[in-house]
């Protein structure tokens, strides 16, 4: 990891320490979390004051020219900055601090890609007009992510980390609040507290519909929970005469989903239950869940440019064959 940038070839940034060095001639100002500095051309820098710090700049702040900032200690103070219009398409940003709290350096450069922000090298030199660090440009190249996992495999945090950077984010709930279940309620509540507090909370099981009418980044969470709401709604469990009709209206709405997934114009990352690792489910209905989630799952991912696979919190890309 780097000891030292240089930026613009005169102020120097210890990375690895919380001491930058500044130059005569740069306006210093300490705000909340770490350092606002003006050079001597104008160009603005924003820095944090340790590991861990999260700089806040003060309502009204000018936007920045170069950003650092501590992306691993907490990575959503980049969608609030940008949300903020303090960085921009035109600011130069990168991590500081990178160290072992990230478990290897490709999984580092993994999640800067999709926040759109650089690791630098040792003795660096950056500079604002450095057109190769700009750029966040959204969801270019990518629009529909499927996360993929077991229970407690971590599939919601990576999905939460993936849209840390963006600046418009909803969170899609599709269960139940639990409020006759603690248990789930509780679950629910370290969901909610988990989420940065700018991000909007839609909880509703018309997810064909917001796909359809959704501005910026959404997060569904998720298809499992999504499909046992759809399954009640139509009647889906029942094994009796009317099992032909309640298959058809799922049937049909699970189409709607997937036709709207293809189409979709936001970012889009979901996050799904892999129920098929385990044994045969003893029950009729826990045999129907399966097989549904199942070939749902196979079909959003057959519509996805990125899928990927939680266990035990790694995460194993899901490459197209």
């Amino acid at each position: 990891m780097p000891s030292s940038i240089v930026v613009d070839g005169v102020v120097r940034l210890g990375v690895g320490t919380a001491e930058p060095r500044w130059a005569a001639g740069y306006q210093v100002g300490a705000i909340a979390g770490g350092w606002d500095v003006t050079g001597p051309d104008g160009g603005r820098l924003l820095y944090p004051g340790g590991p861990g710090a999260v700089p806040v700049p003060p309502e009204g702040a000018a936007s920045y020219d170069i950003a650092f900032l501590d992306m691993l200690g907490d990575p959503t103070q980049l969608g609030l900055l940008r949300a903020r219009g303090l960085i921009t398409a035109g600011t130069v940003t990168a991590v500081a601090f990178a160290d072992h709290r990230v478990s290897s350096e490709r999984e580092l450069a993994r999640r800067c890609a999709f926040w759109q922000v650089s690791v630098l090298g040792d003795g660096e030199r950056v500079t604002s007009a450095r057109s190769a660090q700009k750029g966040f440009k959204g969801s270019t190249g990518t629009r529909r992510v499927l996360v993929l996992g077991g229970a407690r495999s971590g599939k919601s945090e990576r999905a939460e980390l993936r849209l840390a950077g963006e600046p418009d984010v909803t969170y899609v709930a599709t269960a139940a609040d639990g409020a006759s279940d603690p248990d789930w309620a509780a679950r629910v509540a370290a969901h909610r507290a988990r989420r940065p507090a700018w991000w909007r909370t839609a909880e509703t099981t018309d997810l064909a519909g917001v796909l359809a009418t959704a501005r910026g980044a959404l997060l569904i969470d998720g298809i499992g929970t999504w499909l046992a709401a759809v399954l009640d709604e139509c009647g889906g469990w029942d094994h009796g005469d009317g099992a032909g009709e309640a298959r058809a209206r799922l049937a049909a709405t699970i189409a709607g989903l997937v036709g709207a997934w293809r189409q979709t114009s936001a970012y889009v990352v979901a996050v799904s239950d892999e129920t098929g690792l385990g044994v045969v489910p003893a029950t009729p209905a826990g045999r129907l869940f399966r097989d549904e989630l199942g070939r749902l799952n196979q079909a959003l991912a057959a519509e996805s440019e990125e899928a990927e696979l939680v266990v035990a919190g790694r995460v194993l890309p899901l490459d197209a064959w």
